[in-house]
């Protein structure tokens, strides 16, 4: 008989793994980061490969570039080197490019002080509480397939999460999937002038169109278009990211016993988040001399700031009980002035995914890395309850 089985996309594969909840074989080991790793090499391959070669050198220079992969180069850079926010290849210089004025990323001074602590406010425990039945009524509704021995795929749940999510924190009323989508494509086309390399003709064309489109889908004057734009863009692209990537490795490492206990799952999240690090790699931009681990860095070097081997990502797996301190697990959010205003929210979303797909103890079916995204990921990460 002729196989009528369709043929899979790219990159795209068929699990068969049905791993119940009673199954008390081990884990295989490294299984999750041999799964995880398929997304760096379906989304930047060179570049990938080329950082994963040069990890054993806390800091390298590569011409005007500067790789740095050492915690402490790491936190020097974001602390104690001055940055030029708006430089070429760094977000803030290619937000500017893309005629978005105003954005976090490319303020600086008092304004940026502000900005941020407005955010850092509104992103706060309070305010986390107040967005917590948005992100958990989809969940409640998304997920709910699984408990009928439907398939579910992870990636759209995720998304309308993070679109509902980042639609309530601007008060905006958007449809949740179209204003992910929107975001998601706007990181996209602008992400690859923030690497080194030529630029394709009509890109920063495309990248410009993209995010002009999402702020006439926000819909805000524009005192507002331009911080709210930024928002969308990185809430939604890091949660898309990072939430699909934590689950395949619960699934690949068997961590659903730690998710569903509420005393350990926080120490799960800080784990995931820490070796999937949904923004491996921050480009920054020397603005005056300094020294980054050992390496002496001038104005204009190109810094490439490795969070993910700052955080020890590429050395160890999630491990719950002897977890990486907690200074350390969370260099993933950047640091000091630097760091990530959303990391209490983004740790409560993957904290309450876990806790939704425990019961379930689901199990891939079906996974196809991004090759488009802005960020590593998964395309498809499609998940059925164990059985």
């Amino acid at each position: 008989m002729a196989d009528r089985t369709p043929p899979r996309p790219a990159g795209e594969t068929v699990v068969a793994d049905r791993t119940a909840p009673t199954d008390q074989r081990p884990s295989a080991p490294g299984r999750g980061r041999r799964r995880d790793r398929r997304v760096y090499l379906r989304r930047y391959p060179v570049l990938f490969t080329l950082l994963a070669a040069t990890r054993r050198w806390p800091a390298l220079r590569l011409g005007r570039t500067v790789l740095v992969h050492d915690p402490d180069g790491y936190l020097e850079a974001l602390t104690r080197i001055p940055l030029d926010r708006l430089a070429t290849g760094t977000v803030g210089g290619t937000a500017r490019r893309l005629g978005t004025d105003g954005l976090l990323f490319d303020q600086e001074g008092a304004g940026h002080r502000q900005a941020r602590r407005s955010l850092t406010d509104g992103l706060g425990p309070a305010g986390v509480a107040e967005l917590r039945p948005v992100w958990t009524a989809v969940l409640r509704r998304r997920l709910a397939p699984l408990g009928d021995g439907a398939a579910v795929d992870l990636v759209p749940v995720v998304a309308e999460l993070a679109g509902a999510t980042t639609a309530a924190l601007l008060g905006v009323d958007v449809d949740p999937v179209i204003l992910a989508d929107a975001a998601r494509h706007a990181a996209a086309t602008a992400a690859a002038e923030q690497l080194p390399g030529p630029r394709l003709p009509g890109r920063a064309r495309a990248a410009r169109r993209a995010v002009t489109d999402l702020a006439d889908l926000l819909g805000l004057p524009p005192e507002r278009a331009a911080l709210a734009g930024m928002l969308a863009v990185a809430a939604v692209n890091t949660t898309v990211a990072g939430i699909p990537r934590a689950v395949a490795w619960c699934v690949d490492d068997r961590l659903w016993d730690r998710a569903a206990d509420a005393d350990i799952r926080d120490i799960l999240v800080d784990e995931l988040l820490r070796v999937t690090a949904p923004s491996p790699l921050l480009p920054r931009v020397a603005a005056g001399p300094g020294t980054v681990a050992g390496c002496p860095v001038r104005a204009g070097d190109r810094l490439l700031l490795v969070a993910r081997h700052a955080a020890g990502a590429h050395r160890s797996g999630p491990d719950c009980a002897a977890p990486a301190p907690t200074r350390t697990a969370r260099l993933v959010f950047g640091a000091g002035a630097h760091s990530c205003p959303g990391a209490r929210l983004a740790r409560a979303q993957l904290a309450d995914t876990l806790a939704a797909l425990a019961p379930y103890w689901p199990v891939v079916v079906r996974a196809r890395a991004d090759g488009r995204a802005a960020l590593p990921g998964w395309a498809r990460l499609v998940i059925r309850a164990g059985t």
